[in-house]
């Protein structure tokens, strides 16, 4: 890397802990050495929360991300009229900042202007009430990029977690699931492992549908029909799939350190778990598209919004595993774009 690594981050819903979490994670400014951060949002709304904060942020204003400082924070204002900060408060002005902040980050990351994106947490009633009709930031950004659908992975030191079903209710993600979108999402768990996070033979845990994996059709019958046709399609592939797994066992026990990543079918199944064991250190990162987006795993918990009770841990590692996935995705194209060519061995 010759040029640091251009960080845009969005603070989010104004009324929540989001702005919080991005203050107190760049409190720091060793975390300038290798990157530069540009924040969309307003500094007036950053001034808000950094009230209810103790020790120092220092930032400045700037009109466009055409020449960021890379020795300090970077504020797009994204907003110019007054918009009060009311913590704690589900506010249609809260949805409207979000979604502003959200497209002129995603406006310069198509253009090139920032490397990645980090996102602060949404309320996604305020955000839809203010005219954004995605169910949630994956969605959105699998739009903006052009792609069918993109995949929502979990991610903490030791644990990787994926879903086939993300933001879906759990009647619509049942009656969805086909064993064609279980080798998708699969394939693309696969794919994202080997180029954002340099595993060269992911091995791969597939959870079943149904309480104990459907005991042989006694519980259920969607993992004889579906999951393990699905599976046995993707082992045709030579990947290294297994299951399918009992959720309440598999996350109890140590079977889920034996493999690199964890496919689960439906949000819940998956995100319970995960947030049980990682929660304040856990990243949502959305794989399957052409830009790196990272965000913490929690939600804007309003409960304790401007009580200066949360924890910057998961923002500070999604902005970390943003810049991890940015380098690996360089070095994985790199070593694969001049690739020695296979030839057969000639009979004598």
């Amino acid at each position: 890397m010759t040029q640091q690594i251009k960080i845009g981050i969005t603070l989010g819903d104004i009324n929540g802990i989001g702005p919080e979490v991005v203050i107190k994670a760049l409190q720091d400014n060793r975390i300038l050495t290798n990157c530069t951060i540009i924040i969309y949002g307003s500094t007036k709304v950053l001034a808000a929360h950094n009230k209810t904060i103790e020790g120092e942020f220092a930032y400045q204003s700037i009109k466009d991300n055409e020449k960021p400082d890379p020795k300090k924070i970077n504020v797009i204002n994204c907003w110019s009229d007054e918009v009060p900060v009311e913590f704690g408060k589900q506010t249609l002005h809260g949805g409207q900042c979000a979604y502003k902040a959200l497209e002129e980050a995603t406006k310069d990351l198509a253009a090139g202007k920032i490397d990645v994106l980090v996102t602060a947490p949404i309320s996604k009633e305020n955000i839809q009430n203010a005219g954004f009709q995605f169910p949630g930031h994956t969605e959105y950004l699998a739009a903006m990029a052009n792609e069918k659908e993109a995949l929502m992975m979990m991610v903490s030191d030791n644990l990787r977690v994926a879903l086939v079903s993300a933001h879906l209710s759990l009647k619509d993600a049942v009656s969805q699931l086909t064993k064609e979108k279980i080798v998708n999402k699969v394939l693309a768990v696969e794919s994202s492992l080997k180029k954002d996070f340099k595993i060269i033979r992911p091995k791969i845990a597939v959870l079943g549908l149904n309480p104990h994996a459907g005991e042989k059709g006694t519980l259920g019958k969607e993992e004889i029909d579906i999951i393990i046709p699905a599976l046995n399609e993707l082992k045709t592939k030579d990947l290294l799939v297994f299951g399918p797994y009992p959720s309440d066992g598999f996350f109890g026990s140590t079977a889920m350190h034996q493999f690199d990543a964890v496919v689960a079918m439906y949000h819940d199944q998956g995100l319970g778990p995960f947030k049980a064991l990682a929660f304040d250190t856990g990243v949502n990162f959305t794989a399957g598209l052409p830009i790196v987006r990272t965000s913490p795993d929690h939600g804007t918990a309003f409960d304790i919004a401007g009580q200066n009770k949360a924890s910057e841990q998961s923002m500070r590692n999604a902005i970390y595993l943003a810049m991890d996935v940015f380098i690996n995705r360089l070095f994985h194209k790199e070593i694969n774009s001049n690739p020695l060519q296979i030839q057969d061995k000639k009979k004598e």
